[in-house]
Parts: structure tokens; C-alpha cells; sequence
């Protein structure tokens, strides 16, 4: 078996592949793409293990590299690729010496497997979906750390390489690569189980997929550190998984807060930076660059969020997009929704946000007062959008020499250099 990453098995067979057959080589690297969550999902459940339920995927992976050029392009490519997988994992158990056990305890998926037929290997729509449901909850399991669960998940779910995640959140390749090796070695160690679970822990464990969804979205959102401002990709990456949740988890009100947040907030992108990539402030966006499709799936899903802390951001996020001029924004409203997310999440961002609205509702000394409050936040030292916010404030009291010590605070204190380019042109202003 392989080890190779899925895009980059296909990068050596292309480059020396010409024509028809470059062009067949493309469209295997972009099948796989699609359906590699699927696959993956498929082979762990039958080997129990995530690291070596991806090794099999690229296994199937190189096969049709080397078999579809001269057979050509299947008429389920995604379905002769989960079946080649398949064969490959049971092959694999066949050959242990457990092999009665994990008859045993795969059941029916070791079942009828011979002659290989690609149409009843490739499993009922109910069965990806359960497989994907466990492979979203074993790779954002607890026992790993935050940023091996969004390297995992993005790996495993999102069809990112690890160049991708690594220029993704500006760190080398190899630190992205040790993290996902890690990550696999640490499931495998715990005996994580690959599996949905149930009551308590559900919730424990559900909380952390959110999250890791949330993380992602909001790296591409508002990149910590780099050149750009927004990265697009990524915020696509954690809509579709979010939606993904969303469908597999219809009772779950959480995860369709989740993505009705995500709606939201993906239908500014398009007008968040200029023509030249520089922020533009949510006061000055262009409202009709934003994008009403989103808007209407956040609301509707929104219609199926419950109360909480997604849900409730999900709903502050619909007070701005409901406002057709920036004016008509209702922060009385966005002020005492960000108080019960306060009340239910407490944390110094969420009342850093709150001193905002409440700027906007009651005026900016109101605001400056509760800001002030969290000048000794631990949480909030070096957090750049603490003195930034405290800049906008006293600029709005004509407090201008203070205004801009704030926000050179501010820009010194940033990683992106879009956001500091910004704050540098406030402070000299």
C-alpha cells in the first residue's frame, strides 16, 4: 500500500501522460476529490482504522491510474472506485489472523463479496451516510488536539492535501503532515471506535465537530495571518461539510444553526475586500454584492436552528442581513442577542462584540465603558481587535490622538497584512 497523498499519486502518472490520457488522469484526481470522504467512510467501517481505511482509498486511487486509460472512465467512476477499495479492505482482513473476529464483527459488509460488483459494493445511500456520520466523529474526536482535528478532518472530509491545509493556515507542509500522522496514530492507540455515539457523549463529541467546522470557516473567513484577508476555498470547504452535518443530523438544531451562521456569513465574502484585496468595513460593503441565495438558505436554515451558541450568532447574522442599508441595522436587537450568547457562553469576545452593538444601539461611550472593562482581559492580550475596537470608539468621541494610538496598537498586534495595512492608513489619519 501507498501512503501518498491522493492528488499527489496523480501528479507523476500525469506528467508524463499526454492527450486523452492526461485528461483521463484529471478526471480520476477529481472523482477521487468528490468521493474520497465517501470511500474512506466505506473502507473504515469495514477496517476500523481511518489511517489505513485512507491508505486503501489511494490504493484504489493508483489502480484506476493505471487501469482506466486503457479500459476507459467507468460509468460510476465513484462506485468502481468504493468497490476497489472495498475488495482491497477485505482482502486485507481475509489475510489477518483475526480474520473470524472481524467477520464477526463487520457483518454483512464482508457478505456476497465475490464476483466484485461495483453497483452493490458501493453500499445504499443510508449506509455513506452513516459511514460518513462516523468518520465525522472520529476525526474531530476529543482525544486529539483542536489543530489535528481540523487537519484531519480537512484530509479526511474535505479532499484537502496536506500542501493544501498548509498554505491554507501559512504553516510548513511537514508540521500539517506530523499532525495528520499523529492524528491517525492517536485514534488508532485510544481504539477510538469508528462508530456514531450515543447520548451524553454524543453531545460532548458533536460539540467538538461544530467546532472544528467553525474553526475552519472562520480561518478562511478572517485569515489569521498572510496576505489575503479571505480565503474563499476555505470557507466552501466548512459550508459543504456543515451541510453535510446538517443532512445526516436533521434532529440536531445545533448543527443546522451551524449552517445557517455559515449562509450568512459566506453570502458577504464577495463584497468584504476591494478591488485590490484591502478590507472593506462593514459599514462601507457594497449590500447589493451580497449574495441572497446564501441568504435565503440561511434563513431556512435558520427556521430549524434551536438556542444555541451557533444559533444564536446564526440569528445575529440575519439582523445584518435583513438590513438593506447599514443604517437600518437593528443593534438593540443584535446588543440583547449577544447578551443571551454571553449568558450562555461567557467569554471576553463574545462581550467585546457586545460593547460593539451596544455602541451602535446607545451610543460609543456606552460601549467604551463595557470595552474599557476588558483592557486586563488575560484572554484578550494581544488580540488585536480589542485596541481596534477601542480606536473606532474613541475616534467616534473625537478623542482622535488616542484613536490612533489605538489602532498602531492594533495593527502591531495583527498577523494579516491586509488588516494591518488598514489600521496603519487609520492611525496616520
Amino acid at each position: 500500500m501507498t501512503a501518498a497523498n491522493p492528488a499527489d499519486a496523480a501528479k507523476p502518472a500525469e506528467s508524463a501522460l499526454s492527450g486523452e490520457t492526461a485528461d483521463i488522469a484529471r478526471t480520476v484526481e477529481t472523482v477521487f476529490r468528490i468521493e474520497s470522504a465517501r470511500i474512506i467512510a466505506g473502507v473504515a467501517r469495514i477496517v476500523r482504522d481511518v489511517g489505513l481505511a485512507e491508505e486503501l482509498a489511494q490504493d484504489a486511487l493508483v489502480t484506476a491510474l493505471e487501469r482506466w486509460p486503457e479500459s476507459g472512465v467507468p460509468d460510476n467512476p465513484g462506485a468502481w472506485l468504493m468497490a476497489t477499495a472495498k475488495h482491497r479492505a477485505i482482502d486485507l482482513v481475509r489475510r489477518k489472523e483475526t480474520y473470524a473476529r472481524k467477520l464477526a464483527e463487520v457483518g454483512r459488509a464482508l457478505e456476497d463479496v465475490s464476483p466484485p460488483d461495483p453497483a452493490d459494493l458501493a453500499g445504499t445511500a443510508e449506509d455513506i451516510d452513516d459511514d460518513l456520520l462516523r468518520l465525522i466523529f472520529t476525526a474531530c474526536h476529543p482525544v486529539l488536539s483542536t489543530q489535528a482535528r481540523v487537519a484531519l478532518t480537512l484530509r479526511l472530509l474535505g479532499g484537502l492535501t496536506t500542501e493544501e491545509i498548509a498554505r491554507a493556515f501559512l504553516v510548513p507542509e511537514p508540521t500539517v503532515a506530523q499532525r495528520i500522522v499523529r492524528a491517525k496514530r492517536t485514534l488508532a492507540k485510544a481504539e477510538v471506535p469508528f462508530e456514531v455515539p450515543h447520548g451524553d457523549d454524543r453531545t460532548a463529541r458533536l460539540s467538538s465537530v461544530l467546532e472544528v467546522i467553525y474553526l475552519v470557516f472562520n480561518e478562511g473567513y478572517s485569515a489569521t495571518a498572510g496576505d489575503d484577508l479571505v480565503r474563499p476555498a476555505l470557507c466552501e470547504d466548512a459550508l459543504r461539510l456543515a451541510r453535510v452535518l446538517a443532512g445526516l443530523l436533521p434532529q440536531e438544531p445545533e448543527a443546522h444553526g451551524l449552517v445557517s451562521l455559515l449562509e450568512f456569513q459566506s453570502s458577504r465574502i464577495g463584497a468584504r475586500t476591494g478591488p485590490g484585496g484591502e478590507p472593506v468595513l462593514l459599514a462601507d460593503q457594497n449590500r447589493t454584492k451580497w449574495n441572497r441565495l446564501l441568504i435565503r438558505r440561511g434563513v431556512e436554515a435558520l427556521q430549524r436552528a434551536g438556542q444555541g451558541p451557533y444559533s444564536l450568532q446564526a440569528a445575529i447574522a440575519a439582523c445584518h442581513a435583513r438590513a438593506i442599508r447599514y443604517q437600518d441595522t437593528d443593534w438593540t436587537a443584535i446588543a440583547a442577542l449577544y447578551g443571551r450568547l454571553m449568558a450562555l457562553t461567557p467569554s471576553p469576545v463574545v462581550e467585546l462584540n457586545r460593547a460593539v452593538a451596544v455602541a451602535m444601539a446607545e451610543g460609543p461611550a456606552a460601549g467604551l465603558k463595557l470595552v474599557e472593562a476588558l483592557a486586563e482581559e488575560p484572554a484578550l492580550k494581544g488580540y488585536h481587535l480589542l485596541p481596534s475596537v477601542r480606536g473606532d470608539l474613541l475616534e467616534r468621541l473625537g478623542r482622535h490622538a488616542e484613536a490612533r494610538a489605538e489602532f498602531a496598537r492594533a495593527a502591531g498586534l495583527t498577523r494579516n497584512a491586509r488588516e494591518r495595512a488598514l489600521l496603519l492608513e487609520r492611525s496616520s489619519g
